[in-house]
């Protein structure tokens, strides 16, 4: 359910801002929404997992106000964000 150290490299090196930049919003969403398509995977095979269905709101709820940061500082950083992990259609 977890997702791998290399895949969250690749993450990092792919939104973040600097080299190493694990704390940049960008990149904590993206990691956040990783983790959230592994679980809703999860969840297709396993319905009745409601104690990592709780994990799974608390990942949605801090990846929503992470968004609502970056987009209260910069709308194009948002805008960009937004089209490249492809959360809104």
């Amino acid at each position: 359910m977890s997702i791998t150290a290399s895949r969250k490299e690749e993450l990092i090196g792919e939104f973040g801002v600097a080299k190493g930049d694990t704390g940049s919003p960008e990149v904590q969403v993206a990691i956040l929404t990783e983790r959230i398509v592994n679980l809703t995977e999860h969840f297709k095979t396993h319905k009745k997992d409601n104690h990592s269905r709780r994990g799974l709101i608390k990942m949605v709820n801090q990846r929503r106000s992470l968004l609502a940061y970056v987009k209260k500082v910069d709308e194009s950083r948002y805008t960009s964000l937004i089209q490249r992990l492809g959360l809104r259609k």
